[in-house]
């Protein structure tokens, strides 16, 4: 996925995935009650970033990120030293 947005230094621009609208125990959640998702898809990374690469699952801090929605997509851009964790 190529993005319009080229990211500076240690920063990464990922799309953040949805939340779940579903509870473990099948019960299905209205809109209000979801919880934010702090899960998203790196699509670009800049320069400096060391240890995450593009296509890779990321776990970042809540509060910690700048979104921008740029032709009806929505990305979130946060710093390396901001991200917890990458998934497999």
């Amino acid at each position: 996925m190529s993005t319009p947005l080229k990211p500076l230094g240690d920063r990464v621009i990922a799309v953040a995935e949805e939340a779940q609208n579903k509870t473990a125990t099948g019960f299905y959640l209205p809109d209000g009650a979801k919880e934010k998702s702090k899960v998203a898809k790196v699509v670009a990374v800049g320069p400096a970033a060391k240890d995450i690469k593009s296509g890779d699952k990321i776990i970042y801090k809540d509060y910690s990120t700048t979104e921008v929605k740029v032709d009806g997509t929505e990305y979130i851009i946060v710093k390396e030293e901001d991200v917890l964790a990458t998934l497999a």
